[in-house]
């Protein structure tokens, strides 16, 4: 496969996730404020980074699922910067909420695809933890950028940077999947400890 297909089908598969909690939870995340979503964003990169530094989960949830949760908060935030946050959760139907989330898949595989073509597919010499610390400084630099209520000087906006928080996701996604990731100096394998 190409990499828009295994874009596509890694977008899938975080779609399908989303689909069932809109069906089990609603829109419940409509009253998020976008920098609660970015606050999301960085416990789950940051409990990635932690993971592997410390190669043992004690909690049943891998990697995969936080790159996933990654990607699917990084939508939310974009369709909250794009319709504004809610006061009540009921106020985006289930069909409203997949039309947004397919724009922004949409709109971040195209943004993507132009990067890949400039960039050559550098992402795939780059290590999965490496996606992991460009998340981060996304989140930082997004939480600074909430600190000024937008008034940059000559960065990109709120929502170039959900954009690629999503992109690095995919790309830690696609290597996960496919069996592409090289261990960095230092890493080890994640072993899930079970708990009684």
């Amino acid at each position: 496969m190409n990499t828009e297909e295994q874009f596509r089908q890694v977008m899938a598969e975080c779609r399908t996730l989303f689909a069932k909690k809109l069906h089990d939870y609603g829109a419940a995340w409509r009253i998020m404020r976008p920098s609660s979503l970015t606050d999301q964003i960085y416990i789950k990169a940051n409990r990635i980074r932690s993971l592997e530094i410390k190669g043992v989960a004690l909690v049943d949830e891998g990697i995969r699922s936080e790159f996933i949760g990654i990607v699917n908060y990084a939508v939310i935030g974009l369709i909250q910067l794009e319709y504004g946050f809610a006061e009540k959760a009921d106020d985006m139907s289930v069909e409203k909420a997949l039309v947004a989330y397919d724009k922004w898949a949409q709109t971040s595989l195209d943004l993507m695809l132009c990067k890949n073509h400039d960039y050559d597919e550098a992402w795939r010499g780059m290590r999965v933890s490496s996606y992991t610390d460009l998340i981060l400084m996304k989140v930082f630099r997004t939480k600074q950028i909430e600190t000024l209520s937008g008034a940059t000087l000559v960065s990109e906006g709120i929502d170039a940077n959900y954009m690629d928080m999503m992109n690095y996701a995919v790309f830690g996604l696609i290597k996960l999947t496919y069996g592409e990731d090289e261990k960095g100096e230092g890493q080890s394998p994640i072993v899930e400890v079970a708990r009684s």
